[in-house]
């Protein structure tokens, strides 16, 4: 029956990797199984759409199996623990299923309940996330309610999925509270465990300037320890206190349950600590990790699974012929920054290089780290390509998993002339 490939997770990174498996090998070469606990494949980037109206959530969720190209077996069931010795992932309502490669792609989970009165008083009618559908769809009642006070955008901890996605909100927020022409009654704050708008000088500045123009108030070091629902309070571990009319908070995430429960798979947060340049956990070579579910420095984004699968086909296909793996891979991530008013920016970086101005893929092409509405429409054109493109397995031509260097401009460390 040929080798057998065993991929946890349909989402973003299980789904291209399963279907760029069997793009590059025959069924008799290599069997392939992707398990998964439900049906239900979200878009994840059109959660961000969702609060404001400018998204439907029907219309971000597709069946997992239909995503998958003939020839895939699909297995829906909840994942117990992966036994990596005898090379076996067992169910948990019984059953179990062999692998020769095990590949892990079953993301980050929100872990609202492990910050302090988070899920508690004010849960659902104040304080709301939008990293998931519900939340992002109670969020959109909730503005549609509100007509002024303080409204705090919270991230609890790093790492988060989508990194930039927190800062879309307020970008966004601000457009929306000024269509709806309540603005100047709208006080808008952004609070981050992180010392800036984000990770990196440039983007730091560039991003906080935008926030600033925005009127957006930027609380940094803020690390979340409690959330007082009743008395309107974001409360940092260092005791510091945001006070909020309507909260809009991401919560801590951590890897998936069941690696928790399998000795050697996964590091203190859930997460597959696998070598961030050819995905293969060192203690056992046939095991890989893809996406939100790999322990990497990388962001957890949608194009970082992207580029992180076209290394990771190639060195499953080397692993089984023996061969060294390939460790090209350079952390290369690559997102649409919404920014309101029809407008985006585009930024584009690796583990070694920060988001810079420039130029994306190269000399010619669209403006990095600079608003423009061509950004905007690649944002919304990106949802088309997902369905149709990214998730089949399909090469986009011109962009490999490398980040290009050509088109950026790079300025000395000491260098005083970041653009704002």
């Amino acid at each position: 029956m040929g080798t057998h490939i065993v991929i946890l997770g349909s989402g973003t990174a299980g789904t291209m990797t399963a279907n760029r498996l069997r793009r590059a090998y025959d069924e008799s070469e290599l069997r392939i199984t992707v398990v998964d606990q439900d049906d239900s494949h979200v878009y994840q980037p059109g959660l961000l759409f969702v609060p404001f109206g400018l998204a439907q959530q029907h219309a971000l969720v597709r069946s997992r199996p239909h995503q998958l190209h003939d020839g895939i077996d699909y297995r829906r069931a909840r994942i117990d623990r992966v036994d990596l010795d005898a090379r076996t992932v067992y169910f948990a309502v019984g059953g179990w299923v062999a692998y020769d490669v095990l590949v892990v792609a079953t993301g980050a989970r929100l872990l609202p309940e492990e910050t302090e009165g988070l899920t508690g008083p004010g849960w659902g009618e104040s304080v709301f996330t939008f990293y998931d559908l519900p939340g992002a769809v109670g969020l959109h009642e909730a503005l549609e309610r509100f007509e002024g006070g303080r409204v705090v955008v919270d991230v609890a901890d790093m790492p988060v999925k989508c990194p930039v996605a927190p800062l879309e909100f307020a970008f966004l927020a601000d457009w929306y509270f000024q269509r709806r022409g309540i603005r100047d009654r709208v006080e808008l704050t952004y609070a981050t465990p992180l010392d800036g708008a984000f990770t990196k000088p440039v983007a730091a500045r560039t991003l906080g300037g935008l926030l600033k123009r925005k009127g957006v108030e930027l609380v940094t070091e803020f690390t979340l320890g409690e959330v007082d629902g009743k008395g309107g309070r974001l409360v940092s571990y260092d005791e510091r206190e945001v006070g909020f009319d309507l909260a809009v908070v991401v919560p801590l995430h951590g890897g998936a349950e069941y690696v928790e429960r399998s000795p050697g798979l996964g590091d203190e947060l859930g997460f597959v600590p696998v070598d961030p340049h050819t995905l293969q956990l060192p203690d056992h070579p046939e095991v890989f990790a893809i996406g939100d579910a790999a322990g990497l420095s990388a962001s957890k984004a949608g194009s970082v699974a992207h580029f992180e699968g076209e290394v990771l086909v190639r060195n499953i296909g080397r692993f089984l012929a023996g061969e060294p793996l390939d460790g090209s891979f350079d952390g290369h991530a690559n997102c649409f920054v919404e920014t309101g008013f029809h407008k985006a920016l585009l930024i584009d970086f690796n583990y070694d290089t920060e988001p810079l101005p420039g130029h994306f893929p190269g000399p010619v092409g669209l403006p990095l780290m600079k608003e423009s509405h061509a950004a905007h429409l690649g944002k919304l054109a990106f949802e088309w390509l997902y369905w149709h493109s990214l998730l089949p397995g399909r090469e986009m031509p011109g962009i490999g998993s490398a980040m290009p260097e050509r088109g950026k401009i790079h300025f000395p460390a000491s260098s005083e002339n970041f653009p704002a």
